[in-house]
């Protein structure tokens, strides 16, 4: 493909399952909540990915959706993979993926899954302590680390900075460990926050990454892989940039870094959000203090669990009246199964009335569970 052709595909308008699909689907009879997902679009947000950031190659964070039959297709497009559990590990092993190219990402992992993903072959783990650096040394005196920096989350519908992302003078007691030990510290990452809406996150991310690379190799270290993290926005409620619009500030940065330095980036939501739906249905109404509840067969056990940390989904029905708003809830007797109290949806909703949640292919089914009794979500793929 050449620059044009691949700044075009970058630039196109976003896309969406074709929602004549999901009735379609419907159609053939409803049982319980479901997210059908389109394996075409997958590969086209795969190929947008690519032609944005050239220098990118996209590494799938399979927390997202796991689904093995969505992990083959991006295989097939010659997506590499990051992980966050031996479990993850061994869906990629059964499709055979190299292990070798599988990046474990979770910056905390236990002493036992560490020697478990060594003995299968990985050899790139995440560091963002002094204590992690040791353990995963201790497993593997040979193994390539890489560690996680703290960067702004301004800008993100949900950051992610608080609970990993080691600060400056962590750095220098990281780099000053790995020089004692003779560890392989080789690389460095970040994460801008999920769906992030602020591209100059990523331009923040790889000046202090540069940096960094410059404190290792004045340690003698031999820094050589520049991860560029995840965060990249799917359409929902709110405008986003575009993948070239990321790809533009990502590039620039990476000019930085010479042709030596190889470079990655841990896109989930990204690859897969566009390509769903998710489908469930009201088991009930009522009115509590004058505020309308809606219950649905799925709430946040049941895959929209995203929606109790602000993430505003758009939300379809067959109704046509004025909206108003409502509390939407799940079908458990847990009282924290809340997905939001202001939502938006139509006022004469009732039973059994059917809720279409666009652009939820990512962290719906991913997160259900079976709690009280409930069952999974199916997941339909085209």
């Amino acid at each position: 493909m050449d620059r044009i052709a691949a700044d075009a595909l970058a630039a196109a308008p976003e896309l969406s399952l074709d929602f004549a699909r999901v009735k379609a689907q419907l159609a053939k009879g409803y049982e319980k909540p479901f997210l059908i997902l389109d394996t075409q679009i997958v590969r086209e947000k795969c190929r947008r990915f690519f032609a944005a950031m050239p220098r990118v190659r996209p590494h799938f964070a399979v927390k997202s959706n796991p689904d093995q039959r969505v992990l083959q297709v991006l295989k097939e497009e010659g997506v590499g993979f990051e992980i966050a559990s031996i479990a993850e590990l061994d869906q990629l092993l059964a499709l055979g993926v190299p292990p070798a190219e599988i990046f474990y990402s979770n910056p905390m992992k236990s002493r036992a899954y560490v020697e478990y993903a060594v003995a299968k072959g990985v050899e790139w783990f995440v560091i963002d302590s002094v204590e992690e650096l040791q353990k995963v040394h201790r497993a593997s005196p040979t193994a390539k680390t890489y560690l996680r920096i703290y960067t702004t989350n301004v800008g993100s519908d949900w950051p992610l900075s608080g609970k990993f992302g080691a600060y400056e003078s962590e750095i220098r007691d990281i780099i000053a460990e790995a020089e004692r030990l003779g560890a392989d510290l080789a690389g460095v990452t970040f994460h801008v926050g999920s769906q992030c809406l602020n591209p100059e996150n990523w331009k923040v991310g790889l000046e202090t990454t540069r940096a960094v690379f410059d404190q290792m190799l004045a340690a003698g270290l031999k820094p050589r892989l520049v991860n560029i993290g995840g965060g990249y926005p799917v359409t929902h409620t709110k405008d986003i940039p575009t993948i070239a619009e990321i790809g533009a500030v990502v590039n620039a940065g990476l000019a930085a870094f010479g042709d030596d330095v190889q470079v990655i980036g841990e896109p989930g939501r990204y690859l897969v959000s566009d390509a769903g739906y998710f489908v469930c249905r009201v088991v009930g109404t009522a009115t509590r203090e004058g505020k309308r509840w809606v219950y649905f067969d799925a709430g946040m056990f049941g895959g929209i669990i995203e929606t109790t940390e602000g993430l505003k989904y758009n939300i379809l029905t067959d109704r046509s009246g004025p909206e108003i708003i409502w509390t939407v809830a799940g079908p458990t007797c847990d009282s924290l199964d809340i997905c939001t109290r202001d939502q938006a949806l139509p006022q004469d909703l009732v039973e059994d009335d059917f809720i279409y949640i666009k652009n939820a292919g990512a962290y719906t089914t991913a997160y259900a569970s079976t709690f009280n009794g409930f069952p999974l979500p199916d997941v339909i793929i085209l």
